[in-house]
């Protein structure tokens, strides 16, 4: 059994392996099964005329969409964040504003300047970014390391705990201190100039290493390189203030003074919140991701020596009732999601049974959750903030309401909705209070963090 003329004989009952190239016999097959299809040639005219969107939306489903929620928070109009990728500083910052308002008893229409707080975040990231280059000197040119690090060095996405840092250093500032600019409203080719002087920098620094520079020499290089990165971003950004005067007039249409203040200060005073009281929750389903366990990212970050990007990871029912509980307590819900899978975003509502994508194509999509973040389809890639839930008799949500940062003109006057079914395939991540988690959950915080790679689908960032 063991002899070679046996193996001989079984590959003469195993068919030559296929060269893979598409035959004439397979393209006719695939024309003929096409052109006797009716229902594909209609999709086919329609498809080629319209957007494929448009065609797969059910109009029964359309018809049912339903702007009233049994639980719905006070709302401010939509904010816009243009062209730039702020979506995760746009949902932090108007969590804040509200409290801001209350405390300032300031009209609906007040905003939190996102042009400070991303002036911070890019100059962080510049010397996240260099520092990382300093502490990977031993990784060769085209490693996958180095790769991740030279891709997107100050791109604007980001995570909630980036944000938690810059308000920690940083604090924040009214819109009318430093307004949006050209730039921070279309941020592409501002990032593309420094991007380019940053791989120029990390690329000096390694020379000048391999050269035998002494970490104090390439200190001095890359004191440099941000000296010259704080300019860039001042030209096209504005500088931003350390101490501004600060005047209102209320909606009672009473005066207030406050005098000279700093950003720090002014967030003390008048939003407060206690950043070490919030936790963030993950939905990863994926296997050997265990629940109310710590996972971080590595080299994900923005503030050297600021907090680690730290998420729970909890089962989509932990998630939801967390929600819930802080949205019934009369608080918003920074949360992250996959916004792009059917969407409709005129009507601003993101539901999988608005569209039967199916119908048109003759093909269905099986894979879950977990497969779809193994296989890239899926990932967390927008931000933005519930602002109230529909329960049905027995308190299980129905859908969820939600502000977005795309100006006022899409869905209801700039918020959208998220059916229950959606959020249980598409939301990966919410933040909330630690007093709305179960203590088992929170238990796990005191666990040393599990690292994922810097690739892994769970270390995107929210544009």
């Amino acid at each position: 059994m063991g002899s070679l003329a046996y193996y001989l004989g079984m590959a003469d009952l195993i068919a030559p392996p296929s060269s893979g190239a598409l035959t004439e016999a397979e393209l006719e097959q695939y024309r003929a099964e096409f052109g006797q299809s009716p229902k594909f040639v209609a999709s086919m005219n329609a498809v080629c005329t319209t957007s494929v969107e448009k065609i797969a939306l059910s109009r029964k489903a359309a018809t049912k969409v339903n702007n009233s929620f049994s639980v719905h928070l006070p709302e401010n109009p939509a904010t816009a964040q243009k062209g730039s990728g702020r979506c995760w500083m746009f949902a932090a910052l108007n969590t804040f504003r509200t409290t801001a308002q209350k405390a300032m008893n300031l009209p609906e229409g007040f905003e939190l300047s996102q042009n400070y707080t991303m002036f911070w975040d890019k100059l962080e990231k510049a010397n996240y970014y260099l520092e990382n280059i300093l502490s990977t000197l031993d990784e060769p040119v085209g490693s996958r390391t180095l790769d991740f690090l030279l891709a997107h060095p100050i791109q604007d996405g980001g995570q909630w705990h980036m944000f938690v840092n810059l308000i920690q250093k940083y604090g924040v500032v009214p819109k009318t201190i430093m307004p949006e600019t050209e730039s921070s409203s279309s941020t592409g080719r501002m990032n593309g100039f420094i991007t380019a002087k940053l791989r120029d920098y990390g690329c000096g620094l390694r020379n000048a290493a391999e050269a035998g520079a002494t970490r104090e020499q390439l200190d001095e290089l890359k004191n440099e390189a941000m000296s010259a990165v704080y300019r860039m971003l001042s030209i096209h950004l504005g500088e931003p203030p350390s101490k501004f005067e600060w005047q209102w007039r209320d909606k009672d249409k009473e005066f207030h003074r406050d005098g000279v203040i700093t950003p720090q200060e002014f967030y003390s005073k008048y939003v407060g919140y206690n950043l070490d009281d919030m936790v963030c929750l993950i939905h990863d389903p994926r296997p050997h991701h265990e629940y109310d366990r710590v996972y971080t990212v590595k080299l994900l970050g923005n503030v050297v020596g600021g907090q680690i990007v730290e998420y729970v990871n909890v089962d989509i029912e932990t998630m939801k009732q967390a929600a819930i509980s802080q949205l019934k307590s009369g608080e918003p819900v920074w949360f992250g999601c996959d916004v792009g899978q059917y969407l409709d975003r005129d009507m601003g509502v993101m539901d999988r049974g608005l569209f039967d994508y199916d119908l048109v194509y003759g093909v269905e999509q099986t894979m879950s959750k977990a497969e779809r973040l193994q296989y890239r389809q899926s990932q967390m890639t927008h931000a933005m903030v519930f602002t109230g839930v529909d329960l049905d008799e027995h308190e299980r949500p129905r859908k969820w309401r939600v502000e977005n940062s795309w100006s006022d003109s899409p869905g209801d006057k700039g918020y959208f909705q998220m059916s229950d079914p959606w959020f249980d395939e598409f939301n990966f991540e919410v933040v909330v209070l630690k007093s709305h988690v179960p203590a088992q959950t929170l238990a796990a915080l005191g666990q040393e963090p599990i690292e994922l790679d810097p690739w892994d689908p769970m270390g995107s960032l929210a544009l």
